[in-house]
């Protein structure tokens, strides 16, 4: 019978299973995925764990099957405790309760009246740039999109109280993954902790502020939302719900945008299409409806989104036992499904290690021959609240640095992909920057 039939695998040593294979070892999934196919299992951060790959197993997961899983009992425990009582692990009712306040904050309107800013912030930053003329770009995009979401999210003011948090949380960031669950002072998770108390400290402050004094930012749209019932968020969900805006609005676009930079810098032939498109629309003042009309750009963006996403994959836990192509899963075990993997199918996208933006051209659109296969910004009913508010400020930076500036690689860097926590080049990407002749 099926129902005893586990996914095959192996669980390692005892307690710590492959933990240190999964952390340490870039091709841990994809050695595993040839060796067992779409499903496999494994025992990883102290639990049985299987792994699920391909846009068939991925829906399963994030869609059809999504009653079987939880978000809250799935991410690890570092996870949890670094990241609060927020939108990312909450599950059922609670969560639909809390996305359908805080979606009218990242769409529509509130995008609109975002944008000014955001391009404002990207032109003083772009200034700085051309003035130090070599810098680490990874760092300085932390800086900005770390800006961006302080005066849009949060409505707070940038500049030297902005640059002390986003070190902390760079801190917390660094605790997400350690294997070490102490959390004593001086380890990585000690730190991760006490800057975790910081920024809580600091938040509960500025929730006080947009309470007495909401501006248009997306936090005083969170002060003064209410559910169908007339209720509004507690003081302690608002500052978890402003903590994970924080930390989601700029740690992912970062990565992406480094990675962008560099891929345009490595293909001259697109950096070269993908300018033409933009002189031909700086003909006119830029706006935010000339966002909608970047074709080439879109399929860039989504190239980079596959080629190098943000995040490697996420986790979930078992409530409901399922069998998936005949193996059956226990409750109480972990899910993780494998973005980046399912990126990198063959089947799919043909050559996928090539760094190729035509292939989300209309005519090929291998994305669309399956749905669940780009899935950067997760998928289903639950795909990343904030995708509309980074996809507008990727393309208000790209359109800034395409239009008006040039990037030249520094020599004697390692540009291999970091992934943990979020994906990186190793020397955070070193450029000798300036203005476009």
């Amino acid at each position: 019978m099926s129902h005893y039939r586990l996914p095959p695998g192996q669980t390692g040593l005892p307690v710590i299973g492959e933990s240190l294979s999964f952390r340490f070892d870039p091709h841990f999934i994809e050695k595993r995925y040839r060796q067992y196919g779409p499903i496999f299992r494994t025992q990883i951060i102290g639990r049985p764990a299987v792994f699920m790959i391909g846009p068939e197993a991925v829906e399963f997961v994030l869609s059809s099957h999504m009653d079987h899983f939880s978000w809250r009992e799935g991410w690890p425990d570092n996870f949890k405790l670094l990241l609060g009582e927020s939108l990312f692990v909450q599950d059922g009712e609670e969560h639909r309760k809390n996305r359908r306040l805080i979606m009218p904050a990242m769409h529509g309107t509130a995008l609109e009246s975002y944008f000014g800013a955001m391009e404002t912030l990207t032109q003083q930053y772009l200034q700085k740039w051309q003035l130090k003329g070599k810098f680490v770009w990874y760092e300085e995009f932390k800086q900005l999109t770390f800006d961006i979401a302080s005066q849009l999210l949060l409505g707070t003011n940038t500049g030297a109280e902005a640059a002390r948090l986003s070190q902390f949380f760079t801190t917390l960031t660094n605790g997400l993954f350690t294997i070490n669950p102490l959390p004593l002072p001086g380890t990585k998770l000690g730190k991760a902790i006490a800057a975790r108390n910081l920024i809580l400290q600091h938040l509960a402050q500025v929730v006080k502020e947009r309470q007495q004094n909401p501006t248009k930012d997306a936090l005083s749209l969170l002060v003064q939302a209410r559910d169908e019932d007339g209720n509004k968020m507690s003081d302690r969900e608002l500052v978890a719900q402003a903590m994970l805006l924080l930390f989601a609005g700029h740690e992912t676009t970062t990565a992406m945008l480094t990675w962008l930079c560099l891929e345009l810098a490595l293909h001259p032939e697109v950096l070269q299409r993908a300018r033409n498109e933009q002189f031909e629309l700086a003909q006119e003042r830029f706006s935010l409806e000339q966002l909608g009309k970047m074709p080439y750009l879109d399929q860039v963006l989504a190239e980079v989104e596959r080629l190098h996403p943000p995040v490697a994959g996420g986790f979930r836990g078992v409530i409901k036992p399922f069998e998936f192509h005949g193996y059956y899963v226990p409750a109480g075990w972990m899910v993780s499904y494998s973005i980046q993997l399912t990126h990198q199918l063959p089947e799919i996208y043909p050559e996928p290690q090539h760094f190729e933006p035509d292939r989300f051209s209309p005519q090929r659109q291998e994305h669309k021959q399956r749905s669940y296969s780009l899935i950067g910004f997760g998928g289903g009913p639950r795909i990343c609240v904030g995708i509309a508010f980074a996809k507008m400020e990727m393309k208000v930076i790209a359109a800034h640095l395409l239009r008006n500036y040039e990037w030249k690689l520094l020599p004697h860097q390692n540009l291999a992909d970091i992934r943990f926590p979020t994906s990186r080049p190793q020397d955070g990407l070193r450029v000798q920057f300036q203005q476009l002749n």
